[in-house]
């Protein structure tokens, strides 16, 4: 490589000069922070210069990170040799690009002449956008600036016309890498809020549409450089994107407590970003459609509620509300008008409310109230009217609690935002309810607030409940309506959790759930918040089981609440009581089977249905007239069904006793045993009419209901029903076992035999 180097630099640079040179590179890459990737940039600039030979209508240009001498310890070099139609150019190239590959850096490059390179950014906004860093690194500087003066006069005269298409493409980005400020693992560079928006942010600050780039946003992108920094030192390599587990590694080298200050911090500076950029983008908009304007070519103001005008297609303050002393509820107004018209807030006038705005009194008056309930359902238009009066304070004006829930991460794999964001999500879902229940304010109020304990010490669903009290009470609800608030934050898991663990058919799970919620208004309340929890969760934590389960447990109490009668369990399957034995049925989501022995029959029935790759979500085990009856809802462990033909066929020769079937169950599910966390066992004695409940927590596995069946048979245990509830990677998995069991000895000696199963 150092000969390569020697030769095509004509003697310019001697062997030891150019190892010293790469020493220098290398040696750099550990660095963070400003002075860092100012040195890298340096430290390259050094060694480019010694490849190309000193000579006229020929130069070496820098775009990207090393244009702008913010180069990452492991990124690309992005170089352009521009010439100005100079014979043996291609042996040029050659003996520059050739070295640096030599070199082990990544490298992106192109060779072209001042018109074919502005010629190449007319017809693509990113070849524009990437000449606007260009700088020279070596060789002739009129031919350089010719091409850059004259690439940013081009983008400057051509910018608002190209920005519509730019945006189309940046919002194709987004949607494929999601928004950094709200993902466990979010990409540093492609996200929403990351660095390329930044660099969308400085070609619309060079086009001179508006101030894109103030010192809030400058501050967040040198912290999200900084970040990369730390993360390509940690791993050694060029990555963007932010895992799990090198989180805690990148915050030690950042100097921060843990991976959530770090989240928590990234988070702030995506939204920092994401928020300008949404400025930036708006007002180019307004630059080319001209909006719509009066007779002397000024804006229209148009009223859209006492004290808030459109101007310019944007929200602004009446000039009455600002001459005399502001409303304290002023804030909210205008954040409500925002939501319910889905237009923009100024940034002058967020300012102005941020400065100027009193704070709210407790309690609130009717007014404040008025305006948070309008905000929350509105619908689409609340996470954006939201989120731009949380980037200039005003939701810690309204909620002091909302700085403790501002950014914090959700570990759990079903959960797609941060706190905050699904606070504030699942008020935005809870709005296609509100005509479900007699109280839809409080169920707004109650979605916003029904996580709030979360990040606390203990169960969230009880630390929540003064918490959101005290807001209740600290707007002006009145006790009993703030005790009703509270209420929900304590059971708005009551009813999926119930769903997917408990027996709906048991007189016990009605009526504990009747009990819990005391009346069809709450129950109603609970039901729409679990919709909209889920809805803001994510799609794995909803489906259409789930759902309907969700939905018979709600219609059964909703019973018992108005006729203060049980309702009575669900008659079996007619078609299974009659015809020869064994009887299978097969449908989308259903499998049911009726045979002679009921003697371990259901983990018969489970492992056939694991070794066809189907989920049990949930199985009930009865006997009439002398059969044997399991129902299983089952689902496609990998998405696609199984052939019936087979399954059907397989089922039939299992439960009739074919012993090479029970072979293929054995083995698959021996071999489907794997590590995982170390599982569990609760009993519950008070949960079933006339069963004891064994509660099983472990990690998820092919087979494991047939093994845990399976050991509950060889120990003697009758199970009547299961419900089986997956969580992530998790799974708590309920088994009415038929008996009192009151022997501590003999509980033991099952639970140590479902464990073994595991």
């Amino acid at each position: 490589m150092t000969s390569l180097i020697k030769g095509n630099a004509s003697g310019q640079a001697a062997d030891g000069d150019a190892n010293h040179l790469i020493n220098e590179v290398v040696g750099v890459r550990g660095g963070i922070g400003e002075a860092a990737r100012v040195g890298r940039a340096a430290a390259y600039d050094a060694f480019l210069r010694g490849l190309l030979p000193a000579r006229d209508g020929v130069a070496l240009l820098a775009v990207g990170g090393l244009g702008r001498r913010q180069c990452a310890p492991y990124g690309d070099l992005d170089l352009v040799l521009l010439h100005a139609g100079v014979p043996g150019t291609d042996e040029l190239a050659a003996s520059v690009w050739y070295p640096i590959w030599d070199a082990g850096l990544r490298l992106d490059h192109s060779v072209r002449t001042v018109s074919e390179a502005l010629s190449v950014a007319q017809d693509d906004v990113k070849v524009a956008l990437g000449l606007l860093d260009a700088r020279l690194v070596a060789g002739d500087r009129p031919l350089a600036d010719s091409l850059i003066r004259t690439a940013a006069d081009h983008w400057r005269r051509t910018a608002v016309r190209h920005l519509p298409g730019l945006r189309a493409v940046t919002e194709a980005r987004w949607q494929a890498h999601g928004e950094l400020a709200f993902l466990l693992e979010g990409d540093l560079k492609e996200a929403a809020g990351g660095l390329r928006d930044v660099g969308l942010l400085r070609a619309i600050s060079a086009a001179g549409i508006t101030d894109a780039l103030r010192p809030a946003v400058r501050a967040a992108h040198r912290r999200l450089l900084d970040t990369r920094d730390a993360l390509h030192q940690q791993v050694g390599r060029r990555v963007d994107r932010l895992v799990a587990q090198e989180r805690d590694g990148v915050a030690a080298l950042l100097g921060l407590e843990n991976g959530d200050a770090l989240l928590r911090r990234v988070a702030g500076d995506a939204r920092t970003v994401s928020h300008a950029l949404d400025d930036a983008f708006r007002a180019a908009d307004r630059l080319r459609s001209g909006r719509s304007r009066g007779g002397n070519g000024r804006p229209v103001r148009r009223p859209v509620a006492r004290d808030v005008v459109e101007h310019d297609g944007e929200l602004v303050l009446a000039r009455t509300a600002i001459g005399a002393r502001p409303d304290p509820s002023l804030s909210l107004r205008i954040a409500a008008a925002a939501a319910a018209t889905r237009l923009p807030i100024a940034r002058a006038t967020c300012e102005w409310l941020a400065a100027y705005c009193p704070p709210l009194p407790a309690p609130w008056p009717a007014e404040a109230r008025a305006a948070l309930t309008t905000l929350l359902g509105a619908g689409p238009g609340l996470v954006p009217a939201w989120e731009t009066c949380d980037r200039y304070g005003l939701v810690d004006g309204w909620l002091p609690e909302w700085t403790r829930l501002r950014s914090l991460p959700q570990h759990n794999p079903v959960h797609r935002y941060t706190l905050d964001r699904h606070l504030v999500q699942t008020a935005h879902e809870a709005s296609r309810h509100t005509r479900e229940v007699e109280r839809p304010d409080l169920l707004l109020l109650g979605a916003l607030l029904h996580d709030i304990g979360k990040g606390l010490p203990g169960d969230h669903s009880t630390v929540g409940v003064p918490l959101a009290e005290a807001v209740a009470t600290r707007i002006g609800l009145p006790a009993a309506e703030a005790e009703l608030i509270g209420r929900l934050v304590r059971l708005h898991l009551l009813l999926p959790d119930v769903a997917t663990r408990r027996d709906l058919a048991d007189p016990v799970t009605i009526a504990s759930v009747a009990e819990a919620v005391g009346d069809t208004g709450t129950l109603d309340l609970l039901h729409a918040l679990v919709r909209a929890d889920a809805a803001a969760t994510g799609p794995a934590a909803w489906s259409d089981w789930k759902g309907r389960l969700v939905a018979e447990l709600v219609s059964r109490v909703r019973t018992a609440l108005d006729t203060g009668v049980l309702p009575e369990p669900p008659a079996p399957d007619p078609a299974l009581l009659a015809g020869p034995l064994p009887v299978v049925h097969l449908a989308e989501d259903r499998v049911a089977v009726a045979a002679a022995d009921r003697r371990g029959l259901l983990a018969t029935v489970a492992g056939c249905l694991a070794l066809h790759r189907l989920e049990v979500i949930s199985a009930d085990a009865s006997a009439v007239d002398g059969r044997a009856l399991v129902e299983c809802r089952v689902q496609p462990r990998y998405g696609l069904p199984p052939d019936p033909v087979p399954l059907r066929a397989d089922l039939r020769r299992a439960v009739a006793g074919d012993v090479s079937v029970t072979q293929r169950l054995r083995g698959r599910a021996l071999a489907g045993r794997g590590a995982g966390a170390a599982p569990r066992v609760v009993w519950h004695r008070e949960a079933a009419t006339d069963a004891v409940l064994l509660e099983l927590r472990a990690a998820d596995a092919a087979g494991l209901l047939y093994r845990v069946a399976c050991a509950l048979d060889e120990a003697g245990a009758l199970v009547r029903a299961a419900r089986i509830s997956t969580l992530g990677g998790d799974v708590v998995d309920a088994f009415y076992l038929v008996g009192g069991w009151p022997e501590d000895a003999t509980r033991a000696r099952l639970e140590a035999a479902v464990l073994a199963a595991v």
